[in-house]
């Protein structure tokens, strides 16, 4: 269970500070599988790199099964079982596949486990185990080899930035798939995406809606969806992929 508890977070621009989170309170149960949206500048991605470590909060506590990490770094967050996905996943010259899904799921992985994985995320095996991850690979085959490392890894807890940017609307497709199974298998663990698409909006278990550094809503797709896509809630741009 991921615990935020009046957490803040301000930046100093031209000598002044400038809040982006403000006393944040926030609560994802083990086995859900959340959404935060909300306009431009309200401050979800920043609340994604507070909980990886990437960032460090100005007040507050950040726990994890009960544990406070709020003061733990990027790589002990990882090792008690935080994962982060980047809008743009990072390529890797030199390195494999593979490799890749050997050093995430940390022990001597076989091609035959690894071809799972694979798998699992609608790739043919045989056609990726010992792609190089660099510029050959398109924005949806990286976001999808990074899911697989991922699944490798078995993580506690994982957060997408934006999945859906910079891809197609085939690999959309196949990025909603991907999350719908990740989604009716997860037990003991979470997932967090931060999300524009009405679509990924959709399959959420809970939507969280921030606005100014704030939860302004917060509630299932049925409760809080008709609000984000209807005339009366422009500001939350709510984005259908056509």
């Amino acid at each position: 269970m991921l615990e935020i508890k009046e957490l803040s977070f301000a930046i100093n621009e031209e000598g002044h500070s400038k809040e982006i989170i403000y006393d944040l309170n926030l609560t994802v149960e083990d086995g859900r599988f959340v959404v935060i949206t909300g306009p431009n500048g309200s401050g979800k991605s920043t609340l994604a790199r507070l909980v990886m470590g990437i960032e460090k909060p100005v007040s507050g506590r950040i726990l994890l099964d009960g544990e406070d990490i709020t003061g733990l770094s990027i790589t002990e967050r990882a090792r008690k079982g935080v994962s982060f996905a980047f809008q743009q996943p990072v390529r890797f010259k030199g390195i494999r596949v593979h490799d890749l899904l050997r050093l995430a799921s940390g022990e001597n992985l076989s091609v035959s486990a690894a071809c799972d994985y694979l798998s699992e995320v609608g790739l043919c095996a045989r056609d990726y185990i010992d792609r190089e991850i660099n510029s050959s690979l398109s924005g949806g085959e990286l976001k999808r080899i990074e899911i697989a490392t991922l699944l490798a890894r078995k993580t506690r807890l994982s957060l997408f930035d934006e999945p859906e940017a910079g891809i197609d609307l085939w690999s959309f497709q196949n990025l909603i798939r991907i999350f719908e199974k990740m989604r009716s298998e997860i037990k003991d663990s979470s997932i967090i995406i931060i999300s524009h698409q009405e679509r990924i909006l959709q399959i959420a278990d809970e939507i969280v809606v921030l606005a100014n550094g704030r939860i302004t809503r917060q509630g299932s797709p049925a409760e809080v969806l008709p609000e984000l896509v209807g005339p009366e809630a422009p500001e939350i741009s709510c984005q259908k992929l056509q």
